[in-house]
């Protein structure tokens, strides 16, 4: 019985889904409980606003849902904010404005580029870009930005040129190394994101050697997420999430609730 605590919906820029259909599926699917995380990316400029977030029909409509399913299935209400160095006092504002229960932060944007598009790499080889992505997680990480995990660390494979084609942890590991060690000495923890497995890259983002790593490390808080758009995405190749976590080291996973982390025991 297992929790999904990254999943999107109309109140995100690339959902098109119902939170009630995602509920559905989630029940039907057998799940102990979710968050919907939707996004919040500040000063998106490859298409402006698209990733601006109505906080208040957002809260409405999921503490109705909240209300509505009680007593019978745990819906949590998060979000997921893209991180950039000069937007975190703005998102710092946001989190301390609204009872959120799980905070999400991600990269989806480096020097104000979005890693989906090709523009990113253009110029640069495959090494270069994801070296620059991961420098500019560290650089979000200098900031005093708040959040409780981050996503999908690994995120930038999915769009590069050849995707995890080449890519292992030992290439990048003095960067991903240091990534941890601050995460770990914040108090912040990782996710284990299975959207990897349905984009055809094989293994979860981030992958297992960063997993065990992180583990390794001294690492203890670790969530899971589909990453789901859709309510057939919910719980997405979920039989494979306990080997996953056992074979990385860990014993454990971790849902928040109000800002404070859970552990529950595989």
């Amino acid at each position: 019985m297992l929790w999904d605590t990254h999943m999107h919906s109309y109140f995100s820029g690339d959902s098109e889904a119902s939170p009630r259909d995602m509920i559905e599926s989630a029940i039907k699917k057998g799940l102990s409980g979710i968050c919907f995380t939707d996004h919040l990316d500040l000063d998106y400029r490859e298409t402006p606003g698209y990733f601006d977030l109505n906080f208040e029909g957002y809260r409405k409509e999921i503490f109705a849902l909240k209300k509505e399913y009680a007593g019978c299935f745990p819906v949590l209400w998060g979000i997921e904010l893209g991180l950039q160095p000069h937007t975190a006092p703005e998102n710092n504002r946001i989190t301390a404005s609204y009872p959120f229960d799980f905070v999400i932060g991600s990269s989806h944007l480096v020097d104000h580029m979005d890693i989906y598009y090709p523009s990113f790499y253009e110029g640069r080889t495959e090494r270069t870009a994801y070296r620059r992505y991961f420098e500019s997680i560290l650089e979000n990480l200098a900031t005093d930005v708040d959040f409780d995990v981050y996503g999908h660390l690994d995120y930038v494979v999915r769009y590069g040129p050849n995707k995890n084609q080449s890519f292992s942890y030992e290439k990048y590991a003095d960067l991903i190394d240091e990534i941890l060690r601050t995460l770990i000495k914040k108090g912040k923890g990782i996710e284990m994101n299975m959207a990897g497995f349905k984009y055809g890259l094989g293994h979860p983002n981030p992958t297992e050697d960063i997993l065990k790593r992180y583990c390794h490390l001294g690492g203890e808080i670790l969530t899971i997420g589909s990453d789901a758009h859709k309510p057939e995405q919910i719980a997405w190749n979920y039989h494979k999430v306990p080997d996953l976590l056992k074979n990385a080291g860990f014993k454990y996973y971790t849902v928040f609730r109000q800002r404070k982390p859970e552990f529950i025991r595989l």
